[in-house]
């Protein structure tokens, strides 16, 4: 096992746009809606080091730990678990943490300082968890973990990079139609070129060529540009000063950083699946951590083992991939190079590579679980699709400049999507723990264990009831409100719980009758 192999350019391409998508939002939001544009030199000299600190720590981790793995089993085709920025956790630490505190003290600063509060305590919850999560792992079913990575892959990545292809025909055709041929087709191309390094210069090229860019942003970035070392900085300080704030948010917190652990555990089944069993805890202790260094050095946005371990592993990427990523990313926000890069490079010269990697993490999932099991698999991906089909409805009542709250009720009468649309929001409310139980669920009624159905149930009608899944209020500006723990008894998503205890009578009574009639316990 060596540290870089030919194909570790092909997987940290793939990589490399996935962390960049991360990189630009970053940007956006923290100039667009929590007020860095006042002083956009705190965002690179500040919060942007401390990104780059948390990425090549992990991803120089994970990388060792792929080379020592397969020297200890005499391999050379150990892949390392792709690791980089928390998308789920971006987005709700900027929404429900930050942004709300920046528009009540219109104070960028306090929004900051509680952000590193969020991501440092989802970072210990994931710490924490790793002590319990080789437990549950051992107890799930495998078509549980996959199916739910599967739903994310098909949805909000093949499906999501599909548009961007699809919207630029001219532009991400070609590089598609390269990427599939080497490999779907496992050929090689002349000169062994690899195909991700040749998608992504002929989708540049194409890009500007066309006159599809942006040259006046492009300018801006290479005028606004000067050679600058941005060293990262101690901001435990920070941090301390603002716990007790950041204590208020515990509601999104936790449930983040469970999330996180769950989607790790998920990575990790998915790896396993695909032939490199590394250690639960060990991966979980460095995930966890690195979420914590991010905060202690400035950065308010958690870091995570990403989805997509099968998909490098199919490119050919090894251990060199990781470490490219993390040195190229880093040296890239240290001198900083994140704007003039963000405005040369299209993301959509790099989306057939990632469109590629979703297809091949839903087609894991069926591989790696036996047949009698794909109903569950398919099941763990409704969940998902219900979340994507929310977030294009609600995406475009917001560009018609409406919203879901401002539409009366008798607007929707005879509308194909009966209930004005509440499946889609219920089924997006923890939609990665609403599918890994419905899968483990699904599993259990195929395997006839209807003990385990009745707990399973239980399980489920208590999430919804204390509101990890299925939750969601509506307020006048429209923004939808996600719960946890509400004080009132009598809460609104009670239908869901009880939909669920009714289920598990259902297979308490059933579990009684094949006992009664075969004079044995059933399973």
């Amino acid at each position: 096992m060596k540290w870089f192999y030919r194909r570790d350019v092909d997987g940290f391409f793939g990589l490399f746009i996935d962390n960049l998508v991360q990189l630009i939002l970053i940007v956006g939001f923290s100039l667009g809606l929590l007020g860095m544009n006042q002083r956009p030199a705190f965002l690179f000299g500040t919060v942007l080091p401390g990104v780059a600190i948390s990425v090549i720590v992990g991803n120089l981790f994970y990388a060792w730990q792929a080379v020592r793995l397969g020297r200890r089993e005499g391999r050379e085709d150990v892949t390392a678990l792709p690791y980089g920025i928390n998308t789920v956790s971006l987005f709700a630490f900027v929404f429900f943490v930050m942004l709300p505190v920046y528009l009540q003290t219109k104070d960028f600063r306090a929004a900051w300082r509680v952000g590193l509060v969020a991501c440092f305590l989802s970072g210990l919850v994931e710490l924490a968890g790793a002590l319990v999560a080789p437990w549950i792992k051992r107890l799930l079913p495998r078509a549980a973990l996959l199916s739910t990575l599967a739903g994310i892959a098909l949805t909000f990545i093949a499906l999501d990079f599909a548009n961007r292809i699809f919207a630029l025909p001219l532009v991400a055709l070609l590089p598609l139609l390269i990427i599939f041929h080497q490999y779907f087709g496992k050929t090689k191309l002349p000169l062994e070129v690899p195909a991700g390094l040749l998608s992504i210069l002929i989708g540049t090229t194409l890009y500007w060529g066309l006159g599809y860019g942006d040259q006046a942003a492009l300018a801006s970035a290479w005028n606004s540009f000067h050679w600058q070392l941005h060293r990262p900085h101690w901001c435990g300080g920070d941090l301390l000063a603002a716990l007790a704030e950041g204590g208020k948010y515990l509601a999104i917190i936790v449930p983040m950083g469970l999330f996180n652990l769950i989607g790790s555990l998920q990575n990790l089944e998915s790896a396993e699946a695909a032939g490199d069993r590394y250690s639960v805890r060990s991966a979980l202790v460095a995930n966890g951590l690195g979420s914590i260094v991010a905060a202690l050095l400035g950065s308010p946005y958690a870091t995570t083992i990403y989805i997509g371990h099968p998909g490098w592993k199919a490119l050919g990427a090894r251990a060199g991939y990781s470490v490219l990523n993390g040195v190229v990313m880093t040296l890239l926000i240290l001198c900083g190079l994140t704007s003039l890069l963000a405005a040369a490079v299209p993301v959509t010269a790099g989306a057939p590579i990632v469109l590629w990697i979703g297809l091949v993490i839903t087609v894991q999932a069926f591989e790696a679980v036996p047949v009698r099991h794909f109903p569950a698999v398919v099941v763990g991906l409704i969940p998902a699709m219900g979340a994507l089909a929310w977030m294009i409805m609600s995406s475009t009542l917001a560009v018609a400049g409406t919203s879901f709250h401002a539409i009366p009720v008798q607007a929707w009468a005879g509308f194909a999507y009966a209930q004005q649309g509440s499946g889609f929001i219920s089924l997006e409310r923890g939609f990665i723990v609403t599918s890994m139980l419905w899968a483990t669920l699904t599993v259990l009624i195929i395997e006839r264990h209807l003990v385990g159905a009745v707990v399973t149930c239980l399980v489920l009608a208590a999430c919804s009831w204390i509101g990890i899944i299925h939750t969601w209020t509506i307020d006048a500006s429209g923004a939808i409100s996600h719960h946890f723990m509400q004080a009132n008894l009598w809460q609104p998503q009670w239908p869901y719980a009880a939909g669920y205890c009714a289920g598990s009578a259902f297979f308490a009574l059933l579990w009684w009758w094949h006992r009664a009639d075969t004079g044995q316990t059933a399973p």
